[in-house]
């Protein structure tokens, strides 16, 4: 079932959404200092682009300056990111076969607004 559904969603919303991170991760790889930004944009955008299976979690190690690097993060691509996922979930639920779809773009908006400190691991 979580093949098919990946299937679904790469077609419906992952791969644009997959682009969408990785021209954040583009972008944020041309100045210097914003290169741990861009790496985060690229883990999460492989997230995206195939999420049935996997989940986010808590790095345990993530202190302070995964807080203030994800205030930085808001600022200059997550707010996007994250209307881009609602605007995708909204679309999703408007019908019934697609409400799972919806669900897991939903489920996206907290790490696209926050993804340093966190991790993606798979389900067993």
């Amino acid at each position: 079932m979580r093949t098919l559904l990946n299937i679904i969603w790469l077609v419906l919303s992952g791969f644009w959404m997959f682009l969408a991170y990785l021209l954040a991760g583009v972008l944020l790889c041309i100045p210097i200092i914003t290169i741990p930004w861009a790496i985060a944009a690229l883990r999460i955008g492989v997230y995206a682009l195939w999420p049935f299976g996997k989940t986010i979690v808590d790095k345990p190690n993530a202190g302070v300056g995964s807080f203030l690097g994800n205030v930085i993060w808001v600022i200059f691509a997550g707010i996007w990111l994250a209307i881009g996922h609602i605007t995708t979930g909204i679309a999703m639920c408007i019908t019934i076969i697609g409400i799972p779809l919806g669900l897991a773009s939903f489920k996206l908006v907290p790490v696209s607004l926050m993804p340093l400190g966190k991790q993606i691991v798979d389900l067993p």
